[in-house]
């Protein structure tokens, strides 16, 4: 019988290494541990090493569709095809960051919500029969963070296509870039870049229906990372939780869901929790 594998992207630190060590522990095939950078992915390893786990690793930049590319070919050529796949890869700028908010918007867009995007297109055409895909969220995803009504219904709409949330996506990027994006959009990129992933999953669901596939986006909860600039208040183990509860314990018909830290599945488009 062919390995089993699972790949977690930006898995050298916080709630993507715990993922990884997760899955290292209960797991019955391999693990790949990736990141953009070499040195901090297999020093990574090294430390999961220490506590008896033995990921693999491969470099993978995700906002860079040759490395995309070069991976895809690795897991193909060596195993036949992929099992579980977490996109937990994100960037978050601070409140207090410097950076105007159309060099923001333009960033958090292009790792958050695009690099997911080319990363699936080039890793779904090898998903195995059964595989889960778990796009790691936020409660910033949820759909009431929007405040248009007008963008929200659109953004729910059932019959939503990927170019036309990657258009709604640039769109926002747009607004930033003139300034008139708040009253619509709000004042967050990050929201908007996990509004948008949240939908993305819900539609990726969709187009997998007739395959047994299973897509869910996951608010892993406030965990202390760097990306909380450590105000966090789950250990990353805990904000592993509901990540790791999709991607290897969840029914079947947990498909097409945006999933709480809890567990809970919650209403993406209803009021906030």
């Amino acid at each position: 019988m062919a390995t089993k594998v699972a790949v977690v992207t930006g898995g050298n630190k916080g709630i993507g290494f715990a993922i990884v060590r997760g899955l290292c522990k209960r797991f019955d095939g391999v693990v790949y541990l990736t990141s953009r950078d070499i040195n901090r992915g297999t020093n990574a390893v090294a430390e999961l090493n220490k506590e008896g786990l033995n990921p693999k690793y491969h470099q993978l930049d995700t906002t860079d569709p040759r490395s995309i590319e070069v991976f895809r070919d690795y897991i193909k050529g060596n195993y036949g095809g992929l099992d579980v796949l977490v996109n937990n890869a994100a960037i978050a700028f601070k409140n207090n960051a410097p950076e105007p908010v159309a060099v923001q918007a333009e960033q958090t867009l292009a790792v958050n919500y695009f690099a997911v995007l080319s990363t699936c297109e080039l890793l779904f055409p090898i998903l195995r029969n059964g595989a889960r895909v778990v796009n790691v969220s936020s409660s910033c995803g949820h759909l009431s963070n929007i405040p248009s009504a007008d963008l929200r219904n659109r953004l729910k709409d059932p019959s939503l296509t990927i170019n036309e949330l990657s258009d709604l996506m640039r769109q926002y990027i747009e607004a930033a870039k003139q300034n008139t994006h708040a009253s619509k959009w709000g004042n967050s990129s990050y929201v908007v870049s996990k509004v948008g992933l949240t939908a993305l999953s819900m539609i990726q669901q969709r187009m997998l229906n007739d395959k047994d596939i299973k897509v869910n986006a996951v608010h892993p909860g406030y965990v202390d990372t760097d990306m909380t600039s450590h105000k966090g208040i789950l250990t990353i183990d805990q904000g592993a939780d509901a990540p790791l509860f999709l991607a290897l314990d969840a029914p079947d018909s947990v498909k097409g869901q945006y999933v709480w830290s809890d567990r809970r599945i919650v209403n993406w488009d209803g009021p906030h929790p």
